[in-house]
């Protein structure tokens, strides 16, 4: 399965703004939702929810992608995000704030990166331990 980079970055886009307000506001349950899409994208990127309104708002006015990526590095990417808003959400719905803060940034941060400027850190990352992996073998 391949999927277009322009919808991860819109997805990282969204997910960077949701990220924002749960910072802003505390919400515990906002960033337990993005965890849950985290979850869903996991499993398949297609599925989540934002995909779906890239491909329903936006790909038709964009047309199809001039490249497109593999899906095992974006599904680890988001394997990896929802680590981290599920400790987040933990930590806010516990009252451990600082907790939910730290991983509700370090999402945002990656998150950012993708979207601003087409970096998955999660994707280096998948793409490093197969690297590492096949030097190994």
């Amino acid at each position: 399965m391949e999927l277009d980079p322009r919808g991860q970055r819109f997805a990282a886009a969204v997910t960077s703004v949701v990220l924002i307000v749960v910072l802003a506001t505390g919400w515990g349950w906002l960033a337990l939702a993005q965890a849950v899409v985290f979850a869903i994208t996991a499993y398949d990127p297609r599925r989540g929810p934002y995909a779906y309104v890239f491909r329903a708002l936006l790909l038709p006015r964009l047309g199809p992608p001039a490249e497109r990526e593999p899906a095992a590095p974006v599904r680890f990417a988001q394997l990896v995000g929802f680590s981290f808003l599920a400790v987040a959400s933990v930590g806010y719905l516990s009252g451990l704030t600082a907790l939910g803060v730290v991983c509700a940034a370090f999402g945002l941060l990656a998150a950012f990166l993708n979207a601003a400027f087409g970096l998955c850190l999660g994707c280096e990352a998948y793409l490093a331990f197969k690297r590492m992996s096949a030097r190994s073998a």
